[in-house]
């Protein structure tokens, strides 16, 4: 992902104060973008930092900046008109505790760099996102997921971290040690400091296997949604709204006694693939893991996408909403109602079910959650237009966006859905009280009154 060429910044007028960075910005090829190019950030003053010590001097002399990371956030969460602190020469294995079974790592470094690591030490995390590629750090702050019903987002691992402050101090937070304080930190949205160090749960290593069925009929859904979800360790339904169909559902299964996956001939009306397949069905699977139940690493299976290679479609924009469990199959038919509107501008979709956690800017926060992510095509003016539609049609069921991602939903009802946020806010000016963390996103989504 290091290496892609961004593209340019397309031109847009947008309504949203959530995502109004996309403005144009009259780019060039020189333009600091995100990593799928929609979105040209607000400077391309870039500091990096080698050390603790290197961190804690810079934030120290700044009045404003903001951490920048593997560029994977669709809206300006991470954005900054000031300055940017990159973290990405910090990417070591600081300490790893077979008997505590924890990891501590740099926080700069990326899940596609620590997996293989911890793989040859015999030790493997609970999950991993679609993307090998994001940063430990990024994917945390913002709570990014994978999938499997029993299995909480990716910073449910995390045990304890390390913070410098606005004022340059050293914050150590666990899990064990710091009750509350911990469990509003993790999820942080960037908004109390720099994180430097992360530690992370282990477990031992484990092999999987990974099957994709094609066509399953939308009333096996409606009907056995829990079923299909429970039927792996990690399940994955990718659809097009179109036909009344699940055009693909992929199943990743651990090599293990009472939990393997039994690839029978036929999966709720679905067929096995004849062939491994890319979610979006014109795309070569050549960028994908491996499928067709050929056994591997858990890290070469959890994520859809190989490090390596150009994740997804490249050229994308991408929205995503968390609804309660219970809500799921009410909430899926209220997107295929709107199959004709979306459809057009859509590239692919993913329905995945989350464990819930006591994060508390976590979309799971207390409730076992199911996502509906929307990969559309690099057109802002139309999809623009279309989210405010979905998530009318989502609202009853209090979707909250994935905080890296694209949504219109206003900040007065985006606060209302984080009961936690109000202890958040004290939290945050403990650590930043004059706001050298904040940016436009977090000041409009969680510091206005």
């Amino acid at each position: 992902m290091n290496k892609r060429n961004f593209i340019k910044l397309f031109s847009a007028v947008i309504a949203s104060p959530v995502i109004s960075s996309l403005m144009a910005r009259g780019t060039t090829k020189d333009k600091l973008t995100n990593w799928a190019g929609n979105l040209e950030y607000g400077t391309d003053r870039v500091s990096s930092a080698n050390s603790l010590e290197e961190v804690r001097n810079y934030v120290k002399k700044q009045r404003r900046l903001k951490v920048l990371g593997t560029r994977h956030c669709f809206n300006n969460i991470a954005d900054s008109t000031d300055n940017f602190l990159s973290l990405k020469p910090m990417d070591e294995v600081v300490a790893l505790d077979p008997e505590a079974h924890t990891v501590t790592v740099d926080a700069g470094m990326t899940y596609g760099q620590l997996c293989p690591l911890l793989h040859s030490k015999g030790l493997a995390l609970h999950n991993l996102a679609s993307l090998p590629h994001i940063s430990i750090a990024g994917a945390i702050s913002t709570a990014t997921h994978g999938s499997g019903e029993k299995n909480g987002n990716l910073s449910t691992a995390v045990s304890a971290m390390e913070i410098v402050t606005a004022a340059g101090e050293v914050v150590k937070l666990s899990r064990q040690r710091d009750g509350e304080a911990f469990w509003g930190a993790v999820v942080g949205l960037g908004a109390l400091g720099v994180i430097t160090k992360v530690t992370l749960d282990v477990q031992p290593t484990f092999l999987m296997r990974q099957y994709v069925y094609e066509n399953m009929p939308l009333a096996e859904v409606k009907n056995h949604f829990d079923a299909i979800q429970s039927s792996a360790y990690s399940v994955s339904l990718f659809t097009d709204w179109q036909n009344q169909r699940i055009s693909e559902v992929w199943l990743k299964s651990r090599v293990e006694a009472g939990q393997a996956f039994n690839a029978t001939p036929e999966f709720f009306g679905a067929k096995p693939a004849s062939k491994n397949l890319h979610p979006i069905v014109e795309l070569s699977a050549e960028n994908c893991t491996e499928q067709m139940g050929v056994p591997g690493p858990w890290y070469e299976r959890l994520p859809h996408f190989r490090m390596g290679f150009t994740p997804s479609a490249g050229k994308e924009l991408q929205s995503e909403y968390f609804v309660p469990r219970r809500h799921a199959v009410e909430a899926i038919l209220a997107v295929e109602r709107l199959r004709d509107q979306v459809t057009p501008h859509l590239l692919i979709s993913e329905i995945r079910a989350i464990a819930a956690d006591n994060l508390w800017l976590s979309p799971c926060y207390q409730q076992p959650s199911v996502t509906i992510h929307f990969t559309w095509k690099q057109d802002w003016p139309a999809v623009s237009k279309l989210l405010p539609i979905v998530e009318k049609e989502l609202a009853p069921f209090d979707a909250r966006p994935h905080w890296g991602k694209l949504f219109t939903i206003s900040p007065a009802v985006l606060r209302s859905q984080y009961k936690k946020l109000p202890d958040f806010i004290r939290l945050s000016k403990n650590y930043d009280p004059q706001g050298k963390f904040r940016n436009e996103f977090l000041s409009t989504n969680i510091f206005s009154s």
